[in-house]
């Protein structure tokens, strides 16, 4: 479960030069909706009365209050209330109009809309309740952070860094034959030739890993091929026929990663409270599955779907997940790398991805 504080984040308002009262209206719409408490609440609009009416749409008044609330979820800092406030209070106006008209044509009782409401509600006091119960952790201790650092090397001191090269293709473009080629290539650029005269077309990419971003079998298997090994791996629609350009060591000393375990550690307790609060109460309430084909195993009665484990860069581990895709490169060289080991409730995936793994990467020869 994300904390208050990371939706707050992840929901907050840019008032760049840019911000315009409709991205305002959609935004505090969603904030609204689905946004908690822990965003700043240090710097609140000067205000002499609570309900001081700021503004008033057909008789309808916009308060202080109200735009206290908005001012606070989106996390605006100081130096930019005046002006954000003045934008707030228009989207405040927006979304009073908007809300009228919606009322008027009966949108407010459309049975999508008042289940959506519904489940809104249900939503921000669920987590409210969760909130209150799991609270602030707190940071770990400097002997929790150092200890994490010294278990999992891997990821820290034995840091190792993947340069590869990628060809990118249909999955349908995986034919027998391109197997074949590939099997007798000596490098990237004749399996490019060779797609050429077939005319298939294909993408190239350079992508950088560590073996803090990939599963742990997925590295393993990585480390034991020499340089410029080409490999296949299989995701979903595409193909990535990758080549390893470089192995090189890329340490995080304890000082650089401290900041990213203590996160780290931090967010696992708090989902680790989250899951203990949510087993008591199960535990204790009476719990009738009128729909049996929906009821968990007898094996895991009452257990809770898998969850991503933690990631520091916010990208969860799934299923699809290989950590092989193109695009922007994981390691910047300081450690900022995805830290967390998969355990607990990710066995699943860890499963999943190693079970993808055995089918996807087929070492070419």
């Amino acid at each position: 479960m994300q904390s208050s504080h990371q939706n707050a984040r992840d929901l907050s308002l840019s008032f760049a030069p840019g911000f315009s009262p409709t991205r305002a209206v959609c935004a505090a719409l969603v904030v609204a909706s689905v946004a908690l408490a822990g965003c700043n609440r240090d710097t609140p609009v000067p205000e002499t009365k609570s309900g001081q009416a700021l503004a008033s749409v057909n008789g309808e008044e916009i308060t202080v209050l109200q735009l206290n609330e908005e001012v606070q979820r989106a996390g605006v800092p100081a130096a930019q209330q005046q002006t954000a406030s003045k934008q707030l209070l228009q989207a405040l106006i927006d979304r009073e109009l908007l809300e009228t008209e919606a009322a008027r044509e009966k949108l407010d009782r459309d049975p999508k809309v008042m289940q959506a409401i519904e489940r809104a509600r249900s939503l921000i006091i669920a987590q409210a309740y969760m909130q209150k119960r799991v609270g602030d952790v707190g940071r770990p201790t400097e002997a929790e952070i150092e200890d994490y650092f010294n278990k999992h090397p891997q990821f820290f001191a034995n840091r190792r860094q993947f340069s590869m090269n990628q060809l990118v293709l249909p999955a349908s473009a995986v034919t027998p034959e391109l197997r074949a080629a590939a099997d007798k290539a000596r490098s990237l650029e004749e399996v490019a030739a060779y797609l050429d005269t077939r005319k298939v077309a294909y993408g190239r990419a350079q992508v950088t890993r560590s073996t803090a971003d990939l599963k742990p079998e997925l590295a393993a298997k990585l480390l034991s091929m020499p340089k410029g090994q080409l490999f296949l791996v299989q995701e979903g629609q595409r193909a990535l026929l990758t080549s390893i350009d470089e192995v090189r060591d890329a340490p995080v000393s304890l000082a650089i990663a401290a900041p990213q375990i203590a996160q780290y550690l931090a967010n696992r307790k708090s989902k680790e409270l989250a899951q203990a609060e949510i087993q008591r109460l199960r535990a204790t309430a009476k719990i009738d599955y009128l729909n049996k084909d929906l009821a968990p195993d007898a094996a895991t009665p009452g257990a809770l779907p898998a969850a991503a484990p933690v990631s520091l860069t916010g990208m969860p581990a799934t299923a699809a997940h290989t950590g092989l895709e193109t695009g922007a490169t994981a390691g910047d060289g300081n450690g900022a790398g995805n830290i967390g080991p998969v355990t607990g409730a990710a066995e699943a995936d860890a499963r999943a991805d190693k079970a993808a793994l055995d089918r996807g990467v087929a070492g070419l020869k």
